[in-house]
């Protein structure tokens, strides 16, 4: 059974309409959204949540980070601001513990838009890989000075030539934001253990509308190991965005969007 504590968890509300709770991935933080939380926030009141030990929020060592408890967690925090029912969309595990809830907590889950989810994988692994924890240890070395290193043709391609094939495209200020969570999260290796020898496999109620958008160019969550399509809920619609990595919401913001607005729309 997964442990939750009253972790103090930093978010932003905006907007107004159904309750619609953004959940970022590991690494990352609620600054993520910023590409799509402004035509999202016209049509649902958004609330974009601190994971603990990412972005604003802090980190208590006592609490479990796998991704059933960070989804129990996720529904406390809805008790605390009011929230009876939401929507949910997340990215990577985000989206992962945007399913979870769904399957534990049916009657707190409108809809879920998984937006390359975590957890869809038949082999879960059971280790950190070398080059994602020297990754992150170069990134807390290094984030104070995000604003100077994306700046740097060289800088800007190591850092997100593997995340988006739009990496080029991308606003100074979105990778900034990244560089700065990334490097920041004290979180990032407790919750990477909380996902090792796991994987999603529980079912979800047919009532509850569930989309997976999968970039066609993602290298973090490649096709070949980590889309196993068994896995996710039979109803759920899976897309697969041209020309988009493993922050979608990125690469194609208008897309995630459109599929979030018409999942929620699928509601009975």
């Amino acid at each position: 059974m997964g442990k939750v504590r009253r972790v103090k968890l930093s978010y932003e509300t905006s907007g107004s309409g159904a309750p619609l709770l953004l959940i970022h991935g590991m690494g990352s933080a609620s600054t993520a959204w910023k590409t799509i939380r402004p035509a999202l926030q016209e049509k649902f009141q958004v609330t974009a949540i601190d994971l603990p030990g990412h972005g604003k929020s802090d980190f208590d060592p006592r609490q479990a980070m796998d991704p059933y408890s960070l989804a129990l967690l996720m529904t406390k925090q809805m008790d605390d601001l009011g929230i009876e029912k939401a929507h949910i969309a997340g990215n990577s595990l985000g989206g992962w513990i945007a399913l979870e809830m769904a399957a534990a907590f049916p009657d707190r889950v409108l809809s879920v838009t998984g937006l390359a989810p975590a957890g869809l994988w038949l082999v879960p692994t059971t280790q950190r890989t070398l080059l994602g924890a020297s990754s992150r240890i170069m990134a807390q070395y290094s984030y104070k000075f995000a604003d100077q290193i994306v700046k740097q043709e060289w800088a800007r391609k190591i850092g997100f030539a593997e995340v988006s094939p739009r990496w080029r495209d991308f606003p100074n200020e979105v990778m900034v934001d990244a560089v700065v969570a990334y490097g920041g999260s004290d979180g990032y290796f407790p919750a990477w253990d909380g996902m090792l020898t796991r994987r999603f496999d529980k079912s979800i109620s047919e009532s509850i509308p569930v989309t997976i958008l999968f970039g066609d160019s993602d290298n973090t969550l490649p096709a070949q190991t980590s889309q196993e399509r068994t896995l996710a809920p039979a109803h759920a619609r899976w897309i697969t965005l041209s020309q988009s990595g493993h922050a979608p919401m990125w690469d194609s913001p208008h897309d995630c969007v459109a599929e979030i607005i018409h999942t929620a729309s699928l509601v009975q």
